[in-house]
């Protein structure tokens, strides 16, 4: 195993530790009895299945089609490549998941993020399990490691797992920072460059009348610098009064996971996209 992944489950390991400790980790607000299922089942196909599948995938690929180009950026700058993997995976992300709150049968792929009426790291990887195996970023990821970029994945994929892990959780590590006044600027700074609690549990927020939540917008995952780029941000400083989707049918873990394989309970319409 990668010594990235293990830097991955450590990360992800200390802030269950972390919700163990502060929060009801296992008892969240409102859960049902199919959400464990939903993320259990979606974490362990994504991480054991569906990502070293594409990454296998590629390189096959590549190696039939382009045998030449194995390795040929491995001597690229660091910067330059930390620049591609930020806009050939996080960059694409965004757009994957602002399509996803923009089309009802790509929403069908994403909802089980947003029926769990909490937050918590539990989420991260929660998704039908087709989502991932769509999603651009992965299979450009692919390539870019093929290209010789791999060394710069590892640590790329550690600080942004720990972006997006820290923005999930409900321990919410940005609010105590908020209420230190001096600290006021760097936050600015922050808040407008990566995704922080404040701003992703915006995104998961369950009613478009609460001032904290924002629907159509903050889709970032590493980078929220993207939605401030792209004009989908809203910063507010404050944590949405409740978590989930609005004015949909309850779904089963079937359909969450396995939608269009097993059908929807009722054809969502415009309004319903955009929850």
């Amino acid at each position: 195993m990668p010594t990235a992944t293990y830097a991955v489950i450590a990360i992800y390991l200390a802030f269950i530790v972390f919700e163990l400790a502060l929060t009801r980790f296992f008892a969240k607000a409102e859960q049902t009895g199919h959400d464990a299922v939903v993320e259990i089942v979606s974490t362990v196909v994504l991480l054991g299945l569906t990502q070293p599948a594409i990454l296998i995938v590629t390189d096959l690929g590549m190696a039939h089609f382009f045998p030449e180009l194995r390795g040929a950026l491995a001597n690229l700058n660091v910067l330059a490549a930390l620049l591609l993997f930020l806009v050939l995976d996080d960059m694409t992300q965004y757009w994957w998941h602002r399509a996803s709150h923009s089309f009802a049968w790509l929403y069908n792929l994403h909802r089980a993020h947003h029926d769990a009426r909490y937050m918590s790291v539990r989420l991260v990887y929660r998704n039908n399990l087709f989502y991932y195996a769509m999603m651009p970023g992965i299979w450009f990821s692919g390539v870019l490691i093929y290209l010789g970029l791999g060394w710069v994945y590892a640590g790329y994929l550690v600080v942004k797992m720990a972006v997006i892990i820290g923005a999930h959780s409900d321990v919410a590590w940005d609010r105590a920072l908020y209420r230190i006044r001096m600290l006021s600027p760097v936050m600015w700074l922050v808040e407008r460059t990566i995704s922080t609690p404040a701003t992703h549990h915006a995104h998961h927020g369950r009613h478009a009348t609460d001032p904290a939540v924002n629907y159509k917008g903050n889709f970032g995952n590493l980078l929220f610098f993207w939605d401030v780029l792209f004009g989908t941000a809203k910063i507010t400083r404050s944590y949405p009064q409740s978590y989930g989707v609005e004015n949909l049918p309850k779904s089963g873990f079937g359909q969450q996971l396995l939608w269009p394989i097993v059908p929807e309970n009722k054809v969502m319409d415009g309004e319903a996209v955009k929850s």
